[in-house]
């Protein structure tokens, strides 16, 4: 009997201490983000009727995480970007932009570990969109996203591959006096605003398609915060 309980003693100490060591390691991973899509997010129904299906296949996503790990590796001061070729207008409800193309672009002062870590992360975030990748390239990427009286303001740059480059919305780019913002963001965020998109640049490969637009009220910028993916533990 005494064994019986020493048993189940010993049994529910690794479970407590499993459990403590997870929720240790689980904590939150947040930074910041840009987003650019090749159709204006921010626009009434008239401009978004008019390029539906035509456009907005295309998108950036960027992410820079300020702290936090993934599946146990630290991530702080590094970036990813997916570049994404979708079937239809992403965010239109009434067609299915999927099967979608995907390059994703990790951060080259990343560890081959932490290169790892940040695909992992990004799959995590953007749903059916990377789905399919095409490649895998890496890059040095720098993101800033500006706060205050620099609100609306963004510049990703991943290398020679992916740049944008975003300013805060003026008056004057009301056209039709019932803009809204039409398309969320392709992923969960706990702060996005839409912007001006003054560079939106894609020149690698994988795709089939390279772009540079600019002038259009088509970007995000924003900052998130998730849950961090615990790595698994090993009771050997």
């Amino acid at each position: 009997m005494k064994k019986l309980m020493s048993t189940a003693v010993a049994f529910w100490v690794i479970v407590v201490a499993v459990a403590v060591v997870e929720g240790a390691s689980v904590g939150r991973i947040s930074g910041q983000y840009i987003e650019t899509r090749s159709a204006d997010v921010y626009t009434g129904p008239c401009v978004a009727n008019s390029e539906v299906n035509l456009t907005g296949d295309l998108a950036i996503l960027g992410w820079r995480i300020e702290q936090g790990s993934w599946n146990g590796v630290a991530l702080n001061g590094l970036g990813v970007v997916g570049v994404v070729k979708a079937n239809a207008t992403l965010g239109d409800p009434f067609t299915n932009p999927y099967p979608a193309k995907s390059v994703l672009i990790v951060d080259s002062r990343a560890t081959a570990e932490q290169q790892e870590a940040l695909k992992s992360f990004a799959r995590s975030h953007a749903g059916n969109l990377f789905e399919h990748i095409v490649t895998v390239e890496t890059a040095p990427i720098q993101l800033e996203v500006g706060d205050g009286d620099r609100h609306g303001y963004g510049k990703l740059a991943a290398g020679l591959l992916a740049n944008i480059e975003t300013r805060a919305m003026h008056s004057k780019d009301h056209l039709c006096g019932n803009e809204e913002v039409y398309y969320q963001p392709l992923t969960e965020l706990t702060h996005a605003m839409p912007a001006f998109t003054l560079n939106d640049e894609f020149a690698g490969r994988g795709l089939g398609v390279n772009w540079k637009f600019n002038g259009r009220r088509s970007s995000f910028v924003g900052h998130f915060s998730y849950p961090a993916a615990s790595p698994l533990i090993s009771m050997q």
